[in-house]
């Protein structure tokens, strides 16, 4: 397939892979900027096509991922709430009249670990897929500038 690609074909192909790190900048540029460019050249050449595609389905991929992640760690989080403000960490139950504002923060490891567990699964959860995200774009980037079709791992195809 290299012989039939022209440089430009590579370029714009890579160019569409990279482009999905505009996220660090615009707010969803990792999906408007490949979305851009490859509607505007998609009809050039199917390797174009296939690549923007593939950038697409997989950063849609990664933000469902990343949603889904939320909300399961949702319930888990407001289950603990109480703990945290009643009888829990922060005690509020000890304000009364006679002491004023007396927090009484009481350090209970067990219940600080109960609560922060999904927190903690969540937030690690979130940098697997960050480390997944720059890994892959990279190396989508670096095989497609060669002239190399890349089909990203983890990818649902929503464009087809």
């Amino acid at each position: 397939m290299t012989e039939t690609l022209s440089k430009h074909q590579k370029n714009i192909s890579a160019i569409i892979h990279a482009s999905t790190f505009s996220k660090y900048c615009i707010p969803f540029g990792n999906l408007i900027l490949p979305l851009v460019l490859w509607t505007l050249k998609r009809s050039d050449h199917p390797f174009i096509d296939s690549n923007g595609k593939q950038a697409l389905n997989f950063q849609i991929s990664l933000l469902l991922y990343s949603i889904c992640i939320g909300i399961l760690t949702i319930p888990f989080v407001l289950v603990f709430i109480p703990d945290i403000f009643h009888m829990g960490l922060l005690n509020f139950s000890s304000i009364n009249d006679f002491n004023g504002i007396d927090l009484g923060f009481t350090f209970n490891p067990v219940k600080l670990g109960r609560i922060l567990w999904p927190i903690l699964l969540a937030g690690s959860a979130q940098i697997v897929l960050f480390i997944v995200n720059i890994v892959y774009t990279i190396l989508a980037t670096i095989r497609t500038s060669e002239g190399n079709n890349f089909k990203y791992p983890l990818t649902i195809n929503f464009i087809t």
